[in-house]
Order: structure tokens, then C-alpha cells, then sequence
């Protein structure tokens, strides 16, 4: 972005009214120039004689989408706070809401953030009604910093405040209105001119001049308002126990309405710049840029090629995941042909889908007008003679070998030219299912993750002869379809899968040595993670955990571990939640519950294993439970990064997060190795080698960070900017 095109304009009209404008395409952020130009075009609409009124708003449509994030990225790594610039008193407070002449926002598209918190500096909102308001710092690990923990509560009340901060939750301004925040709506035409003209009838007391800051109607009573805060902190612990900015933000709040609002700003500011340099805004701000990198793909994204339209899309198999992925491409307008091998099958697949729209409706992702649309795209189909005119083709068949070759063998002769032939297979190196085709170029893994139509991450997975078109194409749909690409290296597990399989087999190994199935759980689930790997594998059933264990015994030798605990689940006539018996019991509508049957399986196992010395449970602290998992699951991203699996360590945070629910607020899983430190990790990885074995040996990769102090996300000389096909 050239300095040039960000800039603050004021212009003065007959009417004594100054309109001052953001421009910093495309959604005007709070760039510290911006803020600098603010400041001056403010101060010289103070001096000049000629202005009565300010009228303040965003260039290109948009009112302002708040402060610019690359600057916590520079704070990060300087550790310097002091670039943040004093927004909140010196410019909002002290020369908006104070200042002697009045301010009007005037808001269309967007004011999020510090947007929304520079409108909430006037003395009033004029909006267009369908824009987005908004304040979600705290997915940045942050609080609002320019007064919104104030001057919001003081607008809308407290409950609706605390709503909108914690849950980072947007509202329209035509919601605005009814609530409070916004003081009139009118179309984009109207939006200056209405404006221009509360400004002066404020500035000639024809309208109230209301400062924020100073209202107290809208709070309620001191003992209703601490009422409202102690359930919204029980609600806090329990949603966010691990993230410092609830309860902050919170106790920012409780400060302004016991002491007052200028009292509850300065806590505000200075709250503020203590969690920006906190863990969890590196973490989570680390999270927000590695999202947004992961469509750069070198040799791909930056070479002048222009995606194809993709219209039309066949899915063979309407399974869970065919029947996921095919609900994915509807409700983005993209027509779907569901291939099935007969009658009964495909009805159940067409079944599938309008159910899994009808969940899309309630959970209030989609309109019914928007699924009955969906519903009209989709042809079912048991042949392929629909298959002629289709750019895409995803394959989504059980994992057999023989039966995706045969299916790629016929869909190459049938399908045009330009189409994608695509398998969403999760293990099979991609090599062997184009094996028998002429298209290497054309063939591509778009691995989803279960459910498809709700999981967001699409692992693309490129083999040595997949083209660069055919792989911008599907980082086009997958961005369309509201995924999140990841580009990876054909091997086997590809990244997520392959990175997470000693996730596993590490609290496998832990069972064997005496430790106990459901501790294990706690502790991986107070980490972070979703639940545990024990509760996760009844939830994703025990069939694709038979269905790799030899292929990962194939691939990863010395370093996988054989495990027959879930062949002992199995025998015993537990299916996981498919029949609310595994590791736990499930009931309809009830939270799962560790089953006490169990035990006598898992007795079996630790009989069968005979791992623990001297025939004793071994003693462990809840960290070396973390650790003996989650170190091992490390040492495999050294790998995946080594053979160039990803295109760069970010992309593997990424997917941790988005594929395994890693917790965001760690940063994903390198960038949380990295705040452990190498040494470290190898040092336990090590120690742990000579006393159990090969599974826990640590890769040459760590060994050489460990040793040169290089963090683990750095790249390395082997990177040669490109995922290549490794097996």
C-alpha cells in the first residue's frame, strides 16, 4: 500500500460543515497515518472560523473496518508499545467528544473496532441500515482501546455490550437504531447531506449535544449492573477459561460504571497495552496473518494465471463426507451431480444433503429461500453421463485402492479436458490412485475434513505433475465454498493427518504404562483442545483408525506404534458414539459419561502391552501427560516441514487449528513449540527415547534448531518455497 493513497481529506462546504474522510483502501484501517491526519484535520476544523459542524466518514463505501492490525504484528517483535499511538484520551475524548464544535458519524458498510469506537466519540450516527457494527478485539487477544468498553454500555446497555465485546458479535445498524447506537438511518445518497444537517442543528441547539462518556441512563442500577458482570464472568470461565481478555474486559467495564467513565477509559488504555504484548494477542494475531497466507503459493498465485470458473461440480459417493461436500458447493450456487452406485444409496445421499441444509437453517447460517435455491442445483445420478460438461470432479469413495483407480480411469475418458479430477482421499498417495490414467497434471486431493459442509479447512494436496492451474482453481472454489486452502505435499497423511498421528498413538502409549484413560482426557481438554483424543475417537468412530493402521506401520516404520487397543474396543462390541458405547456412554441429548465398563478392555490392553515396569502404573504430573502427546506430534512437524510438506510453518498452525481444533489462542501447534522452545522439547523428547523407545526419537530437524537456537517456524535451507511430493 503506497503512503500516497492512505491519507485524512477535509473539506469545508458553504454550510460551515467539515466533512473529513478515511481513505486507506480497501477498508480504510487505522493506519498511524491515518490516526496523525485525524488528529491534524480535527485540530485545524477546531481554529478555523469558517467551520460550525464535523461531519466524519470513510472513503470507498465503507466507514472504517478499525485499527490496523500490522501494527501488533511490529509491537510483537520490538516489544514496544509506545508504536501504538494515544488514540483513546488525546484524540477521541479529549478532541472529539470534548471538543466545541460537534461531531456526526457517517456510517455505511462497515465501523468495526476502532471504527465503531471513533463514532461512539460524536455526538451522533447517522447510518445507512445495512451496515455492520461491531467490536471484536478480543479475537485478537485485546480489549477495545479507544473507550468502546465504555461508551458502548453507556448506548446500548450492558447486557447487548457485553454480548457484542465478548462474543465479538456484529450487529446491522438498522439493529443499531432499535438498540440505541445509531440515531438515524437513510440510503447512501441521503447519507452526507442528513449528516450535514444534524451536525448543525446540534451545533445551533436545535438537537442534544450527547457526549457518551457521561450518560448513565443505560447502565441500570449499580447492584442490576454487577448482577449483569458476575454471570457474564461465570459464562467467561467457562467458554474462555484460557483467555486473559474476558475477564479484563470485564473488569474494565465494572471500573467505569463504579468510578466513572473517564475513570473506566484510563483502566481502558492502560489495560490495553498490557494485553498487547500478553501471549494470547502474539498468539492470536499470528493465527489472523497465518490465515490470510495461506493462498500464497508460489509458482501458483504469482505467475499472471487467472482461475477458471468452476460451475459445475460432480461428487461420486453421497456418504458423510460426499454428502458434506456436496452441501459445501450448493449453498455457494455451484451445481452439483451426485453420483451414487444405486437407487437406494443415491436417496440416502440426497437425504443427507437436504438434511444437513435444513441444519444450516436452524443453526441460522442459511435462509430457507437460500435452501431451497441449493436444493434445485443438485441432480442426482447413477451413471456419468452428467458428467460431460463438469469442471470438477470430486471423488469421495471408501479407501480402496482399486475402486478410485477404476473410478479415475472412467471419469478421464468421460469428463472434458480442463476438468479437475479430484479425490478427497485422507490417506492413499495420490500417485497410486492417478496411477492408471494419462492426467497427472489434472489430478488433485481436496482432502475435507468431517463434517465437510462445516469444517472450514480444505487441505489441496499437489503431487510433482499437478499443474499450477489446476491447483489455483481449487484454492478459488475453496475460497468461494467459504473454506480455508491449504496447500500440501503429496505423503502419507498429507499434513494434518500425518502431523497428528502420534496424537494417538501417544495416549495409546500412555494407557499402556497405567495412566489413566480419562485423565488423559482433562488434561489434553483444560489445554485447549476440544476434548480429548480418547473422547475424539468415539466421536469420529473406530473405522478410520483400523482402516490406517497399517499404512501408517508402512510409511513411519520405527516410529509408529502398534497399538491393539481399539481392535480390544471393537471385539468388545463398542462402536463410539454410533452406538453410545465406547470410552464413554452416550446418551440423546445428554454430555458424554466416562463408562467404568471400559476398564476391563483397557485391562486387557495394558496385560497385552506388558509395558509398565515392574507390572506398575508409572507416575506422572498432568505436564508430562501434555507433553508425552503433544512433543511426539512436534517432532512429525519438524519432518512434515523438512520434506517441504508445507509451504511454510504458518500453514501448519493453520491446520492444527482449523483440521484438530488445536487452540487458536496458543497460536497453532510450531508457533506454540516454539514459546516451549526447541531445546527443551528435544531435551524431554530425547530422555523419553532411551527409556521407551523409538517413537519418541527426535527428528534431525529439532536436533539442528535445538542446537542452533533457530526457532522451529524459521525457514530452513531446504525450503525451496514449494510443497513437493514426498512419500
Amino acid at each position: 500500500m503506497a503512503a500516497g493513497s492512505i491519507r485524512v481529506t477535509m473539506e469545508v462546504g458553504a454550510d460551515g460543515v467539515a466533512l473529513i474522510t478515511i481513505a486507506n483502501p480497501p477498508v480504510n484501517a487505522l493506519h498511524p497515518i491515518i490516526i496523525a491526519g485525524l488528529k491534524d484535520k480535527y485540530a485545524e476544523a477546531m481554529r478555523r472560523d469558517d467551520v460550525e459542524a464535523i461531519v466524519l466518514t470513510g472513503a470507498g463505501g465503507k466507514f472504517c473496518g478499525g485499527f490496523d492490525i500490522n501494527v501488533f504484528t511490529k509491537v510483537h517483535q520490538t516489544g514496544d508499545v509506545s508504536l501504538m499511538p494515544d488514540v483513546s484520551l488525546e484524540f477521541v475524548s479529549n478532541m472529539m467528544e470534548e471538543g466545541k464544535k460537534p461531531s456526526v458519524a457517517a456510517i455505511q458498510g462497515l465501523a468495526l473496532g476502532g471504527g465503531l469506537e471513533l463514532t461512539m466519540g460524536c455526538h451522533a450516527r447517522i447510518s445507512t441500515p445495512e451496515a455492520q457494527l461491531g467490536l471484536p478485539e478480543l479475537t485478537l487477544g485485546i480489549i477495545p482501546g479507544f473507550g468502546g468498553t465504555q461508551r458502548l454500555p453507556r448506548l446500548v446497555g450492558l447486557p447487548k455490550a457485553i454480548e457484542m465485546m465478548l462474543q465479538s458479535k456484529f450487529i446491522t445498524a438498522k439493529e443499531g437504531k432499535e438498540r440505541g447506537l445509531v440515531d438515524a438511518l437513510c440510503s447512501p445518497d441521503e447519507l452526507i447531506k442528513t449528516s450535514c444537517l444534524w451536525a448543525l442543528e446540534i451545533a445551533n441547539s436545535r438537537k442534544p449535544w450527547m457526549r457518551s462518556l457521561g450518560r448513565t441512563d443505560r447502565v441500570g442500577s449499580l447492584s442490576e449492573a454487577r448482577a449483569v458482570l458476575n454471570a457474564a464472568r461465570q459464562q467467561a470461565m467457562k467458554i474462555a477459561p484460557n483467555m486473559p481478555q474476558h475477564q479484563a474486559c470485564l473488569d474494565v467495564m465494572e471500573e467505569g460504571i463504579l468510578y466513572g467513565g473517564q475513570a473506566g477509559v484510563l483502566k481502558e488504555a492502560r489495560v490495553f497495552k498490557e494485553l498487547v504484548i500478553a501471549p494470547t494477542s502474539k498468539a492470536l494475531v499470528h493465527v489472523f496473518f497465518a490465515q490470510r497466507s495461506t493462498t500464497k503459493v508460489p509458482g501458483v498465485t504469482d505467475v499472471q494465471l487467472k482461475p477458471r470458473p468452476i460451475r459445475k461440480v460432480a461428487v461420486i459417493g453421497g456418504g458423510l463426507m460426499g454428502s458434506g461436500i456436496a452441501t459445501s458447493l450448493l449453498v455457494s450456487n455451484i451445481s452439483v451431480v451426485l453420483k451414487e452406485v444405486n437407487p437406494q444409496f443415491l436417496q440416502r445421499g440426497e437425504k443427507m444433503i437436504a438434511g444437513n441444509l435444513e441444519g444450516l437453517v436452524k443453526r441460522g447460517s442459511l435462509t430457507k429461500d437460500r435452501m431451497h435455491k441449493a436444493l434445485l442445483l443438485l441432480k442426482g445420478a447413477l451413471d456419468y453421463s452428467d458428467f460431460k460438461d463438469v469442471d470438477m470432479v470430486i471423488e469421495a469413495v471408501i479407501e480402496k485402492i482399486p475402486l478410485k483407480q477404476s473410478i479415475f480411469s472412467d471419469i478421464e475418458k468421460i469428463c472434458p479436458k480442463h476438468c479437475i479430477l479430484a479425490t478427497n482421499t485422507s490417506t492413499i498417495d495420490l500417485n497410486v490412485v492417478g496411477e492408471k490414467t494419462n492426467s497427472q497434471d489434472r489430478i488433485i486431493g481436496a482432502h475435507f475434513f468431517s463434517p465437510a459442509h462445516i469444517m472450514p479447512l480444505l487441505e489441496i494436496v499437489r503431487t510433482e505433475k499437478t499443474s499450477p492451474q489446476a491447483i489455483l482453481d481449487l484454492v478459488t472454489v475453496g475460497k468461494i465454498i467459504k473454506k480455508v486452502p491449504v496447500v500440501v505435499g503429496n505423503c502419507t497423511g498429507f499434513a494434518v493427518n500425518r502431523t497428528f498421528f502420534p496424537y494417538t498413538q501417544g495416549s495409546h502409549l500412555l494407557v499402556s504404562l497405567g495412566i489413566d484413560v480419562f485423565r488423559i482426557d482433562r488434561v489434553i481438554s483444560s489445554f485447549g483442545m476440544p476434548m480429548g483424543p480418547f473422547q475424539l475417537q468415539d466421536v469420529a468412530g473406530y473405522g478410520v483408525a483400523l482402516a490406517v493402521k497399517d499404512i501408517y506401520s508402512d510409511a513411519f516404520g520405527e516410529r509408529n506404534l502398534e497399538s491393539n487397543l481399539v481392535d480390544l474396543i471393537v471385539k468388545d462390541g463398542r462402536q463410539g458414539k454410533a452406538n453410545g458405547k465406547g470410552y464413554y456412554i452416550y446418551e440423546k441429548g445428554g454430555k458424554p459419561k466416562p463408562d467404568p465398563s471400559v476398564m476391563h478392555v483397557i485391562e486387557e490392553y495394558r496385560k497385552q502391552a506388558n509395558a509398565m515396569p515392574g507390572g506398575k502404573p508409572v507416575t506422572l504430573s498432568d505436564q508430562d501427560i501434555l507433553e508425552m502427546i503433544f512433543f511426539p506430534v512436534v517432532n512429525e512437524a519438524c519432518r512434515v516441514m523438512d520434506e517441504n510438506v508445507v509451504i511454510r510453518a504458518s500453514d501448519l498452525d493453520i491446520a492444527s487449528v482449523l483440521g484438530m481444533g488445536f487452540p487458536k489462542y496458543r497460536g497453532g501447534l510450531v508457533f506454540w513449540a516454539d514459546t516451549v522452545g526447541a531445546p527443551y522439547i528435544h531435551s524431554k523428547l530425547s530422555k523419553w527415547a532411551e527409556i521407551y523407545g523409538p517413537f519418541f526419537k527426535p527428528s534431525s530437524y529439532l536436533e539442528q534448531r535445538a542446537k542452533s537456537g533457530v526457532p522451529l517456524s524459521a525457514p530452513g535451507t531446504s525450503q525451496q518455497g514449494s510443497a513437493r511430493s514426498r512419500m
